[in-house]
């Protein structure tokens, strides 16, 4: 029988091989186990993110070190109308609201004119601030509006004095601010220009100023003197026994004349004036000085 080499030799590198690759295979298994017996999958995926935080820290680290950055101002709200700056303090200034006012459709031109009558007593003994009233007589009728009778006026005593020397007489200005139309108040600016039928110049209710009256009041001594002194040189000298002592009453009575006549205007200069005292119900004029407006 004959063999064939080459088959022969092929088996027995086989069969060499086969024993060395189950070897093989069993090592493979025996290293899978052991690796699955040892290792926890969860405990990888922990391992990753802690090494994953350290580095993030570090790397926040370096840049912190490398870059110091300033604190942040500490903003506080302030009333004041100021910009103090205090250290890391910063005060911010308040500003309000604006404040909006709205005007009426209806328009009052400035100069327009109200007749009208006090509803009270005004005089210079009333202070400063004193509040005043008037009424209008009739309706006043105006583009667009109509302002009925009995509609009020307010007023305010802006200055007031009594009578002062040199004759002066007392004051007494108004200044008008409000006027109620249909139960509400109307801002409005107006003066006087008539007191109790008297024309007002520059919204100043006047006293009378008497210093002619005064100056002639105060030479009325002299004057009433000189008369007397000259009826009684007139009366001596129709009798002849007392003629000669005529002339003398008459010197005196002129004498007496001169220096009153010199005297008194100076007298006059430190007497007073004339109250103001206009009662209730007295006509008045009112005339604005600025555009009213009304709903």
């Amino acid at each position: 029988m004959r063999i064939d080499v080459k088959k022969t030799l092929i088996l027995l590198i086989i069969g060499m091989l086969t024993p060395n690759f189950g070897h093989a295979l069993d090592l493979d298994a025996t290293v899978d186990d052991e690796i699955r017996k040892n290792y926890n999958p969860n405990q990888l995926i922990q391992d990753v993110n802690i090494k994953e935080e350290s580095a993030l820290e570090k790397s926040l680290k370096s840049e912190t070190s490398d870059e110091t950055l300033p604190a942040l101002p500490n903003i506080t709200n302030s009333t004041k109308n100021s910009d103090v700056k205090s250290g890391n303090t910063i005060s911010v200034p308040y500003t309000p609201p604006p404040i909006t006012t709205t005007r009426g459709n209806i328009k009052i031109r400035k100069w327009t004119t109200f007749d009208a009558v006090s509803t009270s007593t005004i005089s210079d003994w009333q202070k400063e601030g004193t509040k005043v009233r008037f009424k209008t007589k009739q309706n006043k009728y105006g583009k667009n509006y109509v302002i009925p009778g009995s509609t009020v006026f307010l007023g305010e005593i802006v200055d007031s004095h009594q009578p002062q020397i040199t004759c002066n007489g007392g004051l007494v200005a108004i200044e008008l601010y409000g006027m109620i139309y249909k139960g509400q108040t109307i801002p409005i600016k107006g003066y006087i220009t008539r007191a109790d039928d008297k024309k007002i110049f520059f919204n100043n209710i006047k006293g009378d100023r008497t210093y002619l009256k005064t100056m002639w009041k105060k030479g009325n001594w002299g004057r009433t003197l000189f008369g007397r002194m000259f009826n009684l040189t007139v009366n001596l000298g129709g009798d002849g026994s007392t003629f000669i002592l005529s002339p003398f009453p008459l010197a005196y009575g002129t004498i007496c004349l001169g220096l009153n006549t010199l005297t008194s205007p100076i007298t006059a200069f430190f007497s007073k004036g004339g109250h103001v005292s206009i009662p209730s119900n007295s006509s008045f004029k009112i005339k604005l000085s600025e555009d009213a407006y009304i709903n």
